[in-house]
Parts: structure tokens; C-alpha cells; sequence
């Protein structure tokens, strides 16, 4: 196999695996569950009627009654204010209905409309934070009305601020449910305080879930990461359960920590229990015919009458920043998905977000670190292309052998061997360094694909989102070029079909790479240029001392 025919296989090789890696995230095999006989929590449908609302002892609470609601009305929303979120927390089940980040704007040209993590947009998307407490006697479930004191809270000079909802049982069961939101923060503590007045003992288990429709947001870019549930345990610390696991048979693992979540390009959103040495159930469950559901069920407690116990998690809604959200849970980070070569590409992020501390440019840092390749492969580059310039000098004779046995390969092979032997020419020695390489190009895709901070991050001139494609395809066609130009420093193929493959090649990867973000293809024709370069510079040389 000649030189010429091993660079194709690599190239069409490379798509492949990107392609393979992109499925593999998607679709791989997810790792072993541990089940359990505890029941998942089952809730009432998105469909059905409120419960009935309480009567509240006002001189006792200090809390005004709100006005009777009818059967199968809505809540009231509750506004809360940060100053990276807004948010609305409907009082029918104390569900967070609405979250929208305030620093994250839908596109470039509409800043003013920011993206809407959670939101009832329409009966078509679904994505909510919902919980409650489940009990025999008095669960509290998504279609219980909570009452509130007041329905507009925001922070001003106060560093956090907590949002209290009531509901009182005829029965004697009192239940808060206070939800904390921080400043700079995109994260909300829920705590549950169940106060037994009753003359029972009460035993219940309160529970949180993320509840959202199949629908994929709107992404710019040719290969789709995952969008779905993913649950993380001690024992399997990051579980894919994808809608199609979910529509096929409900998961329920017992875990002493950990987390679940619903993933998207870019964004998640979490459930992480809080106190560590309880054993928890995360769980996945379909609801209504188009809803998709994880959770997480707190462990079961015990109340003497006359006592006051309490339930706490934590809930994520916002970015894939790593520097934040491995603070708010272990291997909450591992939601930036890498794929199978993870452990070259957090490097690389590392290495990407330390250089653009000082560029304050990503497009720049994505330079400077193409850069940074090429001089770590420097030697190994360069072994390859001292190869392919030696086989560049020694082409003619090869072509002479070849037209002169041309109807004799055994002698063919023989002679073209011979001459490799007597040159001291590996004839695969300029693609084995490329094929090292391989694995940082994918590394490297998926860093720039995967990396909130790249969304909408500007670079010079027109390009100002590296997440998407090139508007005007200028750096599609600066790819193709210098891809057009690094083959003529190669030796030609032999063969007119493979010459003619590898003539047309520029232009496939032209059309191909136009689709993906600019940031990548930035990368491609930075590599491009320097190895350009460095390959002009070692045929020169070699060519010089020949001659």
C-alpha cells in the first residue's frame, strides 16, 4: 500500500471515527444498574385535577388565604429574580417551571431574548423541576397547591433569598417547602420542613425530578451530541438513559451519593441529594405519553407527633461551565462529554482556558494551541515528512519501475522494495505520525464542540461565534486550499484513479467542513498552515542536500 492510498484511508478513517464517537455518545452501552423491591415514586398524571386547598389557621401562620381554586385550575406563578436568572415557580406542586439565563442569549442578534432552560412553552416542550413528599396518608405531589405569602422576590444586596411555600393537611401535617436561590449562582436548594401536629406517627420520603418532552433543542452544527437523562452513582459514575431506554423499561438504582440529571447541548439540568451518608433511589420513568422523567427519592424518615424533620436536595439549571458545576457535585463535570478519548481532551481544555486567560480571544487561544501541538509532535512530524520528501525524490524511478513491469507484480513489488531498502525509505513512515495524531484531532473536536464557554465566543472580523459555522465559509475555503497545497508537497499517487480520489479530496472536505463550528475548522486551518510550513521547510532542506 502505497503512501498516497494509506493518507486517504486516513482521511476518510478520521470522518468515520467522528462519526462512530458522535453515535457512541449517544447510543453506547449504558453500564449495570443495581435493582431494587423499593417502589418508584408514582405521581398522579400531568393531566389531572388539583387537590382540594387546605384551610390554614391565619392567626397561627400570619399567612393571607388565598381565594378557593377550582378543580383543575391553574397555580399562581411566583417571580424570582437573580442576577443570572429569572424564574417562576408555580404554586401547583412548587414546581420551577420557568428558568431563564439571564447571560446566555438565544443568538447573537437577539440578545435580548435569553435561553429558557426550563419553561411550558407548549403542550410540544415540556421541562420542569417538580417534587414533592410521598406518604400513605398525605402525599405531596405536582398537582398539590402550596400558599405563599408574597410572588415577587428578587435579590438586590443580599448575597441568597428563599422563596417559602405551606400546605397544612386536615390532618395535623405541616409542610414547608423553602426554595434558596444565590447570587451568580444557577443553583436552587429545596429543603422540605414536615411538622407532625397530628397524633400519629407519619413516615414519608420526600423526592425531586426532572420532567421534560423528547423534542431536541435547535442545534447549528453537523454531528449532535446527547440530549437525555443520565444518573451517576459511586458504582457507575456516569450512566447514559436515553429516551429510547426510557420508553423500553424503567431504571431504578440504590446509591449512597451521586446525582441524575437531563442533559443538552451546552446546558443541564441536576438533581444532587445533599447529605451524603443516606442512601437515595434515582430513578427514570416515562409520564405522560410524551413526558421523560429522573429523579431522585430521599430516604425514608420516621415523625413522633409533636415532631419537626426535614428533606433537603439540591437543583442545577444552567451552563456546562467545569470550573462551576464539579464545585456543586462530584463528576458533575463529566456532563461535557468527551467521548471515548476524555482523557486527552480535559487536558486540552485545561490547556485551551489557561492560554485564553491571557488572549482573552478563544479564537486565538485555539491558535496558540494548535501551536502548542505542533511543536509537541514537532520530531514525529517530522519523521513523517522527511519520509514523504524522500519518497517525493525517489518517485521517478518508481515510475519507471513500474512502467517497465508492469505486467509482472511479483517483480514489481521486488523492485520497488529494493529501492526502498537501498534509500532507507519506510514507505508508510510519513502516515504512522499522522495516525498518532488521530486521537488529539477527535480529543480537540469534541473540546471545541462540546465547551459552553466557545458559545458565541467572538474571534476577529465576521466570525463572531466559534460554536457555529463560518457565515461566508471563508475558513472552509482556506481549509480546502491549504489541504489542496500540502498534497503538492506530497508525492503524487501513482495509480490515475487514487490521483484523481485524492485530487477531488480538497474539495469534500471543503463542502464537509462548512457545516461544522468555525472553532474547528479555525483549528484545521491553523494545523494546516504550520504543517504547511514545517513540511516546505524539511522537503527544501532535503531537496537541497541532494541535489
Amino acid at each position: 500500500m502505497d503512501t498516497a492510498r494509506f493518507l486517504l484511508l486516513i482521511s476518510l478513517g478520521l470522518v468515520l471515527t467522528m462519526i462512530y464517537t458522535a453515535w457512541l455518545k449517544d447510543y453506547g452501552p449504558s453500564g449495570q444498574t443495581t435493582s431494587s423491591s423499593l417502589e418508584t415514586p408514582v405521581l398522579q398524571s400531568d393531566s389531572a385535577p388539583f387537590a382540594e386547598a387546605p384551610a390554614l389557621d391565619i392567626e397561627e401562620s400570619g399567612i393571607p388565604l388565598p381565594a378557593s381554586k377550582t378543580e383543575g385550575s391553574e397555580g399562581e406563578k411566583i417571580r424570582v429574580t437573580t442576577d443570572v436568572l429569572d424564574i417562576e415557580i408555580n404554586t401547583r406542586g412548587g414546581t420551577i417551571e420557568y428558568a431563564a439565563l439571564k447571560q446566555y442569549p438565544v443568538t447573537k442578534k437577539n440578545p435580548t431574548k435569553k435561553i429558557m432552560l426550563l419553561h411550558r412553552k407548549s403542550s410540544d416542550f415540556f421541562y420542569v423541576v417538580q417534587g414533592g413528599v410521598l406518604s400513605k396518608g398525605n402525599a405531596i405531589t405536582p398537582e398539590t397547591y402550596f400558599y405563599v405569602e408574597k410572588t415577587n422576590y428578587a435579590i438586590e444586596n443580599e448575597d441568597s433569598i428563599t422563596v417559602p411555600l405551606y400546605f397544612n393537611s386536615e390532618d395535623g401535617i405541616k409542610v414547608t417547602k423553602n426554595i434558596t436561590f444565590y447570587k451568580g449562582q444557577y443553583v436552587a436548594d429545596i429543603d422540605y420542613e414536615i411538622n407532625n401536629q397530628s397524633q400519629d406517627n407519619w413516615t414519608g420520603r420526600a423526592y425531586g425530578e426532572i420532567n421534560r418532552t423528547k423534542q431536541k433543542e435547535q442545534e447549528s452544527r453537523l454531528l449532535y451530541t446527547y440530549t437525555g437523562a443520565v444518573i451517576s452513582t459511586p458504582k457507575n459514575r456516569y450512566e447514559k438513559i436515553s429516551f429510547g431506554d426510557i420508553d423500553d423499561e424503567e431504571e431504578k438504582v440504590l446509591a449512597d451519593n451521586g446525582w441524575a440529571a437531563m442533559l443538552q447541548h451546552y446546558f443541564l439540568t441536576a438533581l444532587i441529594p445533599k447529605e451524603k451518608e443516606e442512601t437515595y433511589t434515582y430513578y427514570t420513568r416515562k409520564g405522560s405519553s410524551k413526558n421523560y422523567i429522573v429523579g431522585a427519592a430521599l430516604p425514608t424518615k420516621n415523625i413522633a407527633p409533636g415532631e419537626i424533620i426535614g428533606f433537603s436536595h439540591r437543583a442545577y439549571f444552567g451552563p456546562k461551565t467545569q470550573k462551576e458545576i464539579e464545585k456543586i457535585a462530584e463528576g458533575l463535570s463529566l456532563t461535557v462529554d468527551y467521548g471515548i478519548f476524555w482523557f486527552i481532551a480535559k487536558p486540552l481544555y485545561w490547556l485551551l482556558d489557561y492560554i485564553n486567560t491571557f488572549t482573552k480571544n478563544w479564537g486565538w487561544s485555539i491558535v496558540l494551541v494548535t501551536v502548542f501541538l505542533k511543536l509537541l509532535f514537532y520530531k514525529l512530524s517530522a519523521a513523517g515528512y522527511r519520509s514523504m520528501a524522500n519518497m517525493r525524490r525517489v518517485q521517478p524511478r518508481l515510475i519507471a519501475i513500474k512502467e517497465r513491469h508492469k505486467d509482472d507484480r511479483a517483480q514489481l513489488n521486488k523492485a520497488m522494495m529494493d529501492i526502498y531498502k537501498k534509500e532507507k525509505i519506510n514507505p508508510l513512515g510519513g502516515c504512522f505520525p499522522i495516525l498518532v495524531q488521530i486521537p488529539v484531532f477527535i480529543s480537540l473536536y469534541w473540546v471545541l464542540l462540546e465547551s459552553v464557554e466557545l458559545r458565541q465566543a467572538e474571534f476577529i472580523l465576521w466570525i463572531d461565534d466559534l460554536s457555529i459555522a463560518d457565515p461566508f465559509f471563508v475558513l472552509p475555503l482556506l481549509m480546502g486550499i491549504t489541504m489542496f497545497l500540502q498534497q503538492k508537497l506530497n508525492p503524487a499517487p501513482m495509480d490515475p484513479i487514487q490521483a484523481k480520489v485524492m485530487a477531488v479530496l480538497p474539495v469534500v472536505f471543503t463542502v464537509f467542513f462548512a457545516f461544522f463550528p468555525a472553532g474547528l475548522v479555525l483549528y484545521w486551518v491553523a494545523n494546516n498552515v504550520l504543517s504547511i510550513v514545517q513540511q516546505w521547510a524539511i522537503t527544501r532542506s532535503i531537496e537541497k542536500n541532494t541535489s
